[in-house]
Parts: structure tokens; C-alpha cells; sequence
């Protein structure tokens, strides 16, 4: 979820809701807030997630479909960043691109301090832009479908996700523009989410449900199967 598309880092953290009732919980909460959070945007997405492959080749490649702006932006994530992650998205009639690099230790997919570009690319179909990666020699890594609500509540996005395989995930990002104050905009999601009674996810557990959705990710894209990793 992004709502500054130009250079800026995400700081963002998950919680396993599980269930639609603790979704629609928290919904009230969000609610009850002293300044109610604003929903934004309702969507259904498709994400299919890719193996890095040949970055050289994948920018040489897209370089036509992008502005001189956005495509240096991508090159600064591409050259300064490390654990990519890469996936292409069809939401509401458009085609993004999105790419994330890790700013800590932890994976670009799902670690809480980022760097990330995330543009629509008009001119391609999201098969058309999966087939630009394939000849970059980029492989695919899993499917995707999820159901989202977004939410703003002060300068705190609040993502609703029904994801096929994990259930109902709420994610907590906020945005800064300089990479010292990661950890200031860390404690403050963290606060945020014990006033609404919500628990961060362990990024040990968290990896584990990745790496089970990405070996059996068939069976889950576009339905509503659910699985349980402890």
C-alpha cells in the first residue's frame, strides 16, 4: 500500500486477524478512533510474485514504458537496495509494477523497513508485463489474489486484506522520506496497534506462511482455502 509515489521508504508491520469477526472488530475500532479512520479505496487485486532474474536486461526492457523520473527511481531501488522482491498487480483496471528492496536483515516481501516503487504501466497487459520479466529471465514465484480496504487514520495507513490462504491481515505502514527515522516510525505503528489491541505478527511465523503459500500457491489463488501455520 503507497500513497507517496516518488522516492520514500515504507515502514509497515502486519497482524494476523484470521477471521472475518476480528476483521470487522477492528473496523470498529478504527471507527471509534478520536479522529475516525477514513476508508479510501476498496479493491480486488491480482499479485503474481517473481525470482530476481536479470536486472540489467529487465531495466533495459522497461525503460520505454516508464517516465525518465520513474525509471531512475527504479534504478536507485535496483542499485542500492538488497533482498528485492518483485511482483506485478492488476487492481482496478491497472497494471503496476512494484518493486521492494529491504533497508534491515529482514526479506523485501515481507520485512518492516523498505524501499519501494509501485507504477502503473498503461500501455501493458499484467501478462504483458509478466512476459517482459520472463525474458529478463525472471521466474515465478507464486500467484496472488486478495480482497483490500484501505484505510487513513492520521498519518497511519491501515490495510484490510482478505488474502487467499492467510484469511483476514491487517497491515499498519507509514511512509517517511529519510531512512534514520525508521525506527521512530516503528515504535510509533507499534503504539498505534496496542491502542486498537492488535498484535504484530512474528517475522518467524510470518516467513513460514510465505514459504508454504509459495510452495502450494495453486492451490489457494482465487479462492477463499485458508491455511493454519503456527
Amino acid at each position: 500500500m503507497t500513497y507517496t509515489r516518488m522516492a520514500h521508504f515504507e515502514i509497515e508491520i502486519k497482524s494476523l486477524l484470521g477471521k472475518k469477526e476480528h476483521a470487522d472488530l477492528l473496523k470498529e475500532k478504527l471507527q471509534k478512533l478520536p479522529e475516525p479512520a477514513r476508508l479510501v479505496r476498496k479493491s480486488s487485486q491480482l499479485n503474481h510474485y517473481f525470482l530476481v532474474g536479470n536486472w540489467e536486461k529487465f531495466l533495459k526492457n522497461i525503460q520505454s514504458h516508464l517516465s525518465a523520473e520513474h525509471f531512475g527511481h527504479l534504478r536507485r531501488i535496483v542499485q542500492e537496495g538488497k533482498n528485492h522482491s518483485v511482483r506485478t498487480r492488476q487492481s482496478d483496471g491497472k497494471v503496476l509494477l512494484v518493486v521492494k528492496a529491504s533497508l534491515d536483515d529482514m526479506t523485501s516481501s515481507n520485512g518492516v523497513s523498505r524501499m519501494e516503487f509501485e507504477e502503473a504501466i498503461p500501455n501493458l497487459s499484467l501478462d504483458g508485463l509478466d512476459a517482459l520479466l520472463l525474458e529478463s529471465g525472471f521466474q515465478y514465484q507464486a500467484k496472488w489474489s486478495r480482497d483490500r480496504e484501505e484505510y487513513k487514520a492520521g498519518d497511519i495507513a491501515v490495510c484490510l486484506d482478505r488474502n487467499a490462504g492467510y484469511g483476514y491481515v491487517a497491515e499498519f505502514e507509514k511512509i517517511i522520506h529519510e531512512a534514520s527515522e525508521a525506527e521512530i516510525a516503528k515504535r510509533e505503528i507499534l503504539k498505534f496497534m496496542e491502542s486498537l489491541g492488535i498484535e504484530e505478527l512474528p517475522q518467524d511465523r510470518l516467513e513460514r506462511m510465505f514459504a508454504h503459500y509459495n510452495a502450494h500457491w495453486s492451490d489457494y489463488y482465487g479462492t477463499d482455502n485458508i491455511f493454519v501455520i503456527d
